[in-house]
């Protein structure tokens, strides 16, 4: 499969110009190529964050609480407990 691409004139302060090329060289990308993996990265980011958002939002609490507060299952296994710090 070919990836179509477009172009776009970007405009960085010489800073961040400079912090791309030395990161790139260190990642040993372009600078295009990181500035691409960049947006990437943050277009993935945002659109997780609206993922669970979304599925935040179409929770059922109702149906949530009667699963946690079922009869039967198994109790806590040793080693289930939390921590004083609370286990992350």
């Amino acid at each position: 499969m070919t990836t179509r691409s477009s172009t776009y004139p970007l405009r960085l302060p010489r800073s961040l110009k400079a912090a791309i090329e030395k990161l790139s060289k260190r990642d040993g990308t372009s600078v295009n190529q990181f500035v691409v993996m960049a947006a990437a990265e943050k277009v993935a980011a945002m659109t997780t964050a609206e993922y669970f958002t979304e599925r935040r939002e179409r929770a059922d609490m109702e149906a949530f609480d009667r699963i946690l507060n079922r009869k039967g299952g198994q109790p806590p296994q040793p080693g289930d407990e939390l921590s004083e710090e609370g286990d992350r």
